[in-house]
């Protein structure tokens, strides 16, 4: 590890406060790519370094099992070991097991890994509607009122001053029942659930002195990152583990709060001097990350919901490119036209792995695989298919366990190499995207791992292993190459060179079920935390309708930056300005493509005539210029083609490729 002094010179002076603020209680309040997990990350290594605490005393906390890896990794990068980094769950759950036998005897409970089961089966009790999308809504107002602390006897007269309202269509009185029942099957399945985790703890520390003081000695130096998000549970749980000690740092940004419908208070950053008087507060708003452009657009989306304690971001890097604004005419056209835009990016040399795509709802994220599909590039949908599980990774992770245990030879990056191999990896990738594909992917992920753990802190093969087993149990996956499809929600904390906004439309952006202010509020942060994943390019836009009619509107989250045309013009002056600036555009940059346009055009004309169908539904004339330029020989080429899916591949296909061929006959 550095020493002290020459930690600091990482830092800038903001973050060096951060870092050198050692003892008492601590307030970060960090906006979005201001370094605030390098500034956390160094007041640990520097209080460590100077004496102040033993790794072994330090107790970080996380939202997310990926943060916690990630902040491990940057720990160990500083030569810093043994400080225990968990999320709130897992933390507590060491604890509860540990102790378990101590304070209640036996073994603990299994945790259920879901609730639907045991909601159901309550509701059914009780003559409740148990569909599944009523299931989904009563399970997450129980997740609500337990990690806000509201017992069921007390639910129906805290949730109408919460302003909760109905859930299913069952008035407060009918969720209390719920809730009752819902404990009452626990019990009879002897199985607890995750905030059981924490409320069993918060209950073994009130109720065990001998073992809270036992648990204090342990941790005396405690880090909570995203503060914004702690619920009541939580905060409680927290205060137990703290007792009468103020070593705390807290880290957050209220303007990304944007889990409140799960029960999560800002309150507790907001309002962090409060509790502790006399707290340090600082400030870290030099963004690292994004441009100017994007983030004066950021700062311009959050500027009306302000909330209390929010910092107003400052770009530290060059001007770069303007943000780009895009309105469709569909939702098909809409993926299509990213699509583009991503192969363009690739053709500059962009890595897939740098560029996302984000949507307020996981339904949105199917039209994208399309088209990603059928231009056939590699993606990912976040949160889907868990990295470690994949074939491929388990048997990599077998034989480098097997390998660890010999005498290779040369550096970590070779003996990885070398193991890939003998699995039939090889440098280049495959031509086309599909299993072959990614399974490559997969495998060059590990690779790219190894690259990085060499170069920051030459770590061994071994070591490798032990990264890789730690990663798999946090489920912190390695970056793949393909572009990353990923709801609003799961782009918190993570980042991209390119970014595209899709969907910002009423009734997505805002949902349609932010039904008052203070949930439109939370989906106004929500798009500030889309906006900001972007580190250079950023594009926002939105299908205008399905393509027949323009029913849809902007977002009113996006009248402030969006452009205005210089002169209001109709839906069909602007399609007819677009279909003549594309028709000359072709013309001048394909001329020797026209012949066989126009052929594809009269086609379409006699085949819409047959079917009795507009002859754009038939094929677009934009799609009909890629035939032209392409000119596909097969099927899988054709399939290739923007604007083409497999219904329209299979009704036709063939006649496309017979006129194609004739053409190319002469």
């Amino acid at each position: 590890m550095d020493s002290a002094d020459e930690l600091l010179e990482y830092l800038d002076p903001d973050q060096r406060q951060v870092a050198t603020y050692t003892r008492g209680p601590l307030c970060v309040r960090a906006g979005a790519g201001t370094g605030k997990t390098r500034a956390i990350t160094y007041r640990i290594a520097y209080a460590v370094a100077t004496g102040v605490v033993q790794p072994s005393n330090v107790l970080a906390v996380t939202f997310t099992s990926r943060a916690a890896g990630e902040m491990r990794s940057r720990l160990r990068d500083l030569n810093v070991h043994g400080v225990s980094v968990h999320t709130f769950h897992a933390a507590a759950l060491r604890q509860l097991s540990y102790f378990w036998g101590t304070a209640v005897g036996g073994r603990i409970p299994p945790i259920t890994p879901s609730k639907y089961a045991l909601v159901s089966q309550a509701a059914g009790k009780l003559g409740l509607p148990t569909d599944k999308v009523s299931i989904r809504d009563l399970t997450a107002e129980i997740e609500w009122a337990k990690v806000s602390l509201i017992a069921p006897e007390d639910y129906a007269e805290r949730a109408v001053a919460a302003g909760r309202g109905e859930v299913a269509g069952q008035p407060p009185e009918e969720i209390a029942r719920l809730a009752k029942s819902y404990e009452e099957v626990k019990i009879d399945r002897h199985t607890i659930d995750f905030e059981d985790v924490l409320a069993l703890t918060v209950g073994m520390l009130l109720d065990r002195p001998d073992i809270a003081r036992e648990i204090r000695a342990q941790y005396r130096y405690f880090v909570v990152d995203e503060y914004q998000d702690v619920s009541p549970l939580q905060h409680r749980l927290l205060q137990l583990w703290l007792g009468e000690r103020k070593e705390l740092c807290v880290v957050g940004d209220v303007s990304q709060t944007i889990y409140s419908f799960t029960g999560a208070s800002s309150s507790y950053l907001a309002h962090f001097t409060n509790e502790f008087k006399g707290a340090k507060v600082v400030e870290l708003n030099r963004d690292y990350r994004s441009t100017p452009q994007i983030v004066a657009a950021a700062n311009n989306v959050i500027e009306d919901d302000r909330s209390e304690g929010a910092v107003e971001l400052h770009s530290q890097v060059a001007s770069g490119r303007p943000i780009e604004y895009r309105a469709y005419p569909s939702d098909e056209d809409e993926a299509s036209g990213i699509v583009g835009e991503i192969l363009t990016l690739k053709s500059e040399g962009m890595a897939l792995s740098d560029i996302a795509i984000l949507y307020r709802t996981n339904a949105q994220s199917a039209q994208f695989e399309a088209a990603l599909s059928q231009a056939g590039m590699s993606y990912s949908v976040h949160g889907s298919e868990r990295f470690f599980a994949r074939r491929e990774v388990r048997e990599a992770m077998a034989s480098f366990h097997a390998a660890a245990r010999g005498e290779g030879t040369g550096g970590l990056v070779t003996q990885v190499r070398s193991v890939l191999r003998q699995m039939g990896w090889r440098d280049e990738a495959p031509d086309h995207a599909g299993a072959a594909r990614e399974r490559w992917e997969a495998l060059s992920a590990l690779l790219e791992l190894a690259t990085h753990m060499q170069e920051a802190r030459k770590a061994s093969l071994s070591e490798f292993v032990g990264e890789l087993e730690e990663r798999a149990q946090m489920q912190n996956a390695p970056a793949v190459n393909g572009v990353t499809l990923c709801s609003l929600h799961a782009a918190k904390g993570l980042e991209w060179e390119a970014v595209f906004l899709a969907g910002m439309s009423e009734r997505l952006m805002p949902i349609s079920l932010a039904k008052d202010a203070a949930a439109k509020a939370e989906e106004r942060r929500l798009l500030y935390v889309g906006i900001t994943r972007a580190r250079d390019r950023l594009q926002i836009s939105y299908a205008t309708g399905n393509g027949n009619r323009a029913n849809r509107k902007l977002s009113r989250f996006l009248t402030g930056i969006w452009p205005r045309p210089e002169k209001e013009e109709s839906r069909t002056t602007s399609y007819r300005r677009r279909r003549k600036e594309a028709a000359a555009a072709f013309e001048s940059e394909h001329a020797e493509d026209i012949p066989l346009f126009e052929a594809l055009q009269a086609w379409r004309l006699d085949k819409a005539r047959v079917l009795q169908r507009a002859p754009y539904t038939i094929f677009h004339d934009t799609t009909l210029r890629a035939i032209a330029v392409a000119k596909p020989a097969s099927i899988q080429r054709l399939g290739r083609v923007r604007g083409i899916g497999s219904a329209k591949l299979q009704a036709f296909g063939e006649e496309v490729l017979a006129i194609v061929a004739q053409y190319m006959r002469g």
